[in-house]
């Protein structure tokens, strides 16, 4: 009888703590202790969606304006750009998908982006638990690939950086980038959907 309750308390131990790629919990890595993260002046952020019962989940570091001019400015236009501030801008999907286009296999990949007046070219990236930049070629080398989306203008200012999911459309969702005036979409959908 003992021994069954040992193996009963076992196998709920077990089940407990096992966790499927598609339950799977992603955490946001950071350099140094998150108390202090927490009070950069550019704070770490995070966004998630449900697709088809899977969390996908983006970190990211969240500068503000301040009354500096954005694309540009803070933003090169023409040049890889981080996403964000701080470490580099992280997506973790426990599928395989498609990134901007871009398929991968279930995993954590960073995103940056190289900014243009209409289009933005979105990267994704192996090289992750990274601080943002240098975005030079040892990190450029491990590009998984690329895809293009369109620019939109806002008719009001967004002050700091905003990284959010759209609604869910079943297996796919829009990650939307805000910041200043500027918006892009980066579609992300379940591969093979």
């Amino acid at each position: 009888m003992r021994r069954r309750v040992r193996v009963a308390a076992a196998l709920v131990l077990a089940a407990a703590t096992w966790t499927s790629p598609a339950r799977a919990q992603f955490h946001c890595w950071l350099r140094g202790n998150p108390a202090q993260a927490a009070q950069r002046p550019s704070p770490p952020d995070s966004t998630e969606v449900v697709l088809g019962g899977a969390t996908v989940k983006v970190c990211y570091g969240a500068p503000s304006a301040n009354g500096r001019a954005v694309v540009g400015g803070l933003v090169p236009v023409g040049q890889p750009w981080r996403l964000g501030a701080n470490e580099a801008t992280t997506i973790s999907v426990p599928f395989a998908a498609e990134i901007a286009g871009v398929r991968v296999e279930a995993g954590t990949y960073t995103l940056y982006a190289i900014p243009g007046e209409s289009e933005w070219e979105i990267v994704v990236n192996r090289a992750v638990e990274r601080w943002g930049i240098p975005i030079n070629e040892q990190v450029r080398a491990q590009d998984v690939g690329s895809g293009t989306v369109r620019v939109e203008r806002l008719t009001a200012p967004v002050e700091r950086l905003d990284i959010a999911f759209g609604p869910a459309m079943g297996n796919a969702a829009e990650l939307v980038m805000e910041w200043e005036l500027t918006r892009v979409r980066i579609p992300v959908r379940r591969a093979g959907t």
